[in-house]
């Protein structure tokens, strides 16, 4: 699943701990979410979405 954590953290100007520290999980599971390595669960990706006011969709999308 391709995402745009890396495009809307840049947009905000928020490192990947920052990012983590707000959704409280670690800087490396960031790294893996944004590099595709890990889908996050429902909760997480919602979590991720209403941070950056985003829908789910807006930032995850089908291979």
């Amino acid at each position: 699943m391709q995402n745009s954590i890396r495009d809307l953290r840049a947009e905000t100007g928020m490192s990947q701990r920052e990012l983590a520290e707000v959704l409280q999980v670690s800087r490396q599971t960031i790294n893996s979410i944004e590099t595709g390595r890990y889908d996050p669960s429902l909760p997480l990706a919602i979590a991720i979405a209403r941070h950056f006011r985003r829908s789910v969709e807006e930032i995850f999308h089908a291979d």
